[in-house]
């Protein structure tokens, strides 16, 4: 069987929602049918590329170094073929959660003073890339550091950690916490776009358990109903308030990085312009 386009991105799909029924529901295909083409991608390509034998579906190893290729395959056919005139009209800044934090309303009303003629459109996308692997954005706001193919990066600046604890837990009341204090506790993992993992605790104790979920909104819904804690960026605290949980600053945690991060094919012209806004607005801000 030949490959396709369309292989790709329904695998794509796949592992972008987590779930086939969701991946459907987004292609506007019927759940068989992407079972069969993702089956039939399988069978191509001779390797296993998801699990199906646990509740919540994953890519396996292949699947996982597939993804990156398939995602950077799609992203420069697309490039390829739309139009000069639509790469220009708006500029799409991705992000999985939280966006610039603080920064995000200066650089966002100094960009529509600066660039009247290029809107630009913040995007919260729901992958560990915001999705500019697959070209649905031209730049993305990412924490943590993202190795993909083609990507090209820049710091702006770092960011403290912070424990998401539910708002009646004992936890709630501390001043401060450290890795070591949540070590006991089951920890709340967002494994599409979150950047926690059981590797912040490298020499001590780790996690008595942890709880997958597949986004930012699951995320703090499981935390607020007592089902675990979690950690994260300092900037979700000014984002995602939420009335059954408490953010509890971290020390003895490395800063999490913040970057641009854009495809390095030829893309939106006004790219090099928002990264040089963004440095400016950060620099002014004294990040």
């Amino acid at each position: 069987m030949t490959v396709e386009l369309r292989h790709l991105r329904c695998f794509l799909a796949i592992a972008e929602e987590g779930s086939i029924t969701r991946a459907a529901a987004r292609l506007h295909l019927t759940q068989p049918a992407v079972s069969r083409t993702l089956s039939r991608l399988e069978l191509a390509l001779g390797v296993r590329l998801v699990d199906r034998s646990t509740h919540h579906l994953e890519l396996t190893t292949e699947g996982r170094a597939f993804r990156d290729k398939a995602a950077a395959a799609v992203a420069a056919f697309d490039e390829a073929v739309l139009p000069a005139r639509l790469r220009q009209w708006p500029l799409r800044l991705g992000h999985p959660w939280s966006a610039a934090g603080e920064y995000t309303t200066p650089l966002l009303r100094r960009w529509s003073e600066a660039h009247p003629e290029t809107p630009l459109e913040l995007l919260r996308i729901d992958d560990r890339t915001a999705g500019l692997t697959r070209g649905a954005v031209d730049i993305a706001v990412l924490r943590g550091r993202v190795d993909a193919p083609g990507v090209i990066t820049e710091q702006l600046y770092t960011e403290p950690r912070v424990a998401t604890v539910p708002s009646d837990s004992p936890l709630a009341a501390r001043p401060e916490l450290t890795p070591a204090d949540i070590a006991g506790e089951t920890v709340v993992l967002n494994s599409v776009s979150g950047l926690t993992t059981p590797d912040l605790w490298p020499g001590g104790p780790r996690p008595a358990a942890t709880l997958t979920v597949a986004n930012t909104d699951d995320w703090l819904a499981a935390i607020a109903a007592g089902r675990g804690v979690g950690v994260t960026a300092a900037a979700t605290t000014r984002i995602h308030a939420h009335p059954g949980v408490t953010y509890v600053p971290v020390t003895g945690a490395p800063d999490v990085p913040v970057f641009l991060a854009w495809r390095d094919t030829a893309g939106h012209p006004a790219i090099p312009s928002l990264v040089a806004l963004a440095r400016e607005v950060v620099a002014e801000s004294g990040g």
